[in-house]
């Protein structure tokens, strides 16, 4: 590689480790990595997801998590993000290959650039190695494989595509609508103009079938460790959409599309017929369609949460690359007030916003909260606890086990994640099995310490409204600390 190309390589990694530096000095859990990493934390010690700790996502997910801490211990933070980094690198690779084949090295590069700037476009929640950054790797190599307009795709090549959308699925659930642009455009008219029309019907059976395969044999291993339908469950049933948070929606739309202006806006210039940079190719139509099925899949999850929307920065950042490309090299021209110089700024200054407001939420090593300070004092190793409400950073915190597999209680008090919702009695929403499930866990390990810390005035939900625990609280346990922001109750000696 000529050495003005591995200059740029190593502005494009060095972009990307700035956008992310915070998370790189962070040495504690970012939002939903405490969740994901109590799951799997509980599969390195020997257990099950679904069966000894949940939460509603795919399987993969959880294994990639359990494999960094069974490689580099769990708690390990620094390893956790460096993952991450490694990771969103990875997708990078892919969409610089994209741009390369469909046009030209320099596309390729501005491909991988744009998603390093703006993959972690908001809240310093978004640096968090969450499904969304998880599944975007696997899509980008499987577009990247099968996109090749320029000479036949083998047909072992297609199977690797299949499977790996099938992998970005069992990462996270919206990735599946991403096969849909693929499978359509084996079946374009301009596809099948260069290849004949059997040809592509072969080849979209053998994309579907690889997609279809790959599932088969993960259920395979999921039925062998007796939790098929448990994955099924968590990973499809579970996502009914029970309120559309439209609030949120217009609040963080706004959001996305302010940060992300200028990525969007290289988008629109590049699909304009004034500019002709991609014409009427079926590859222009699969990446469109990949950015209409990812809108879908951010609205899919009816919470609009800011991590939803980096599913959106695959398919922008490759339609923007060869506009730029072209803008940059001097090729087109939109106006004295999009020149090659007011880019250059504006994406610096970006940058520069991106890395302030993410690390000024940073701490390098917090202390952790009054209750995972009692735990770690109190308590033995062997101990395991129970935390009523929406706190597993307590578990990491406290370094004990879960003593019973929703480690976040959301389920069993029908809460729904956003926010309240004004009329509705979340109680409606608990399934019946729920409860026996935590009476099933209790029995098999007692909690020796019960956490409680939906005390506040404004609880949404409060312990004595559920008679079960609050009866067993009575009985079995005794309370021994009452903190600020939590309530701690130790099992009673005449109970075990």
């Amino acid at each position: 590689m000529p050495k003005h190309l591995w200059r740029a390589v190593f502005v494009i990694v060095l972009v990307t480790i700035v956008v992310r530096a915070a998370s790189l000095v962070a040495r504690y859990d970012i939002d939903d990595e405490a969740i994901y990493s109590v799951v799997a934390n509980e599969i390195v010690d020997g257990g099950r997801p679904y069966a000894d700790a949940t939460d509603s996502k795919p399987p993969l997910l959880f294994w990639t998590y359990a494999a960094v801490f069974k490689l580099t211990g769990k708690y390990n933070w620094f390893a956790l993000h460096a993952g991450a980094l490694v990771w969103t690198l990875a997708t990078m690779a892919a969409l610089y290959l994209i741009g390369r084949r469909l046009f030209d090295v320099q596309t390729g590069l501005v491909a991988a650039l744009l998603y390093g700037i703006f993959h972690s476009w908001g809240p310093d929640k978004t640096l968090c190695f969450d499904g969304e950054l998880l599944m975007n790797l696997p899509i980008a190599w499987a577009y990247a494989i099968a996109l090749r307009p320029r000479n036949s795709t083998a047909q072992p090549a297609l199977l690797v595509s299949g499977g790996l959308l099938a992998v970005a699925f069992l990462l996270k659930q919206p990735a599946a609508i991403a096969a849909v642009p693929l499978g359509i455009y084996f079946l374009l008219p301009a596809y099948r103009d260069r290849r004949e029309l059997p040809k592509a019907i072969g080849r979209a059976a053998l994309f579907a079938s690889a997609f279809c395969i790959t599932l088969g044999i993960f259920s395979v291993i999921l039925w062998k460790q007796g939790i098929l339908s448990e994955a099924f469950y968590w990973t499809v049933s579970e996502h009914t959409i029970r309120h559309m948070f439209w609030d949120r929606a217009a609040v963080n739309t706004a959001a996305f599309v302010a940060c992300c202006l200028p990525l969007i806006l290289g988008a629109i210039f590049s699909l304009r017929r004034k500019y002709g940079i991609w014409g009427q190719s079926p590859e222009r139509t699969a990446l469109v369609l990949l950015l209409f099925v990812s809108i879908i899949g951010v609205m899919a999850g009816s919470r609009f949460f800011p991590h939803y929307y980096i599913q959106l920065i695959l398919p922008f950042a490759i339609l923007a690359a060869p506009f730029y490309s072209r803008l940059w090299s001097d090729e087109i021209v939109v106006g004295k007030w999009f020149r090659p110089s007011v880019t250059y700024i504006w994406l610096g200054v970006t940058v520069f916003a991106f890395f302030i407001v993410s690390l000024s939420r940073a701490t390098l090593k917090p202390e952790p909260r009054e209750a995972a300070r009692y735990i770690l004092e109190h308590s033995a190793p062997t101990d395991r606890i129970f935390v009523w409400g929406q706190h597993p950073g307590l578990y990491l915190e406290s370094q004990r086990r879960p003593a019973c597999r929703y480690v976040t209680t959301y389920f069993l008090t029908g809460y729904l994640f956003g926010h309240d919702v004004p009329g509705l009695d979340h109680r409606t929403l608990i399934q019946d099995w729920a409860w026996k499930d935590l009476e099933n866990d209790f029995a098999r390990h007692p909690p020796a310490y019960i956490i409680d810390t939906e005390v506040t005035p404004n609880a949404l939900s409060p312990i004595k409204d559920f008679p079960a625990l609050a009866v067993l609280l009575k009985v079995q346990y005794q309370q021994i600390a009452r903190l600020h922001d939590a309530v701690i109750y130790r099992r009673r000696s005449d109970s075990f």
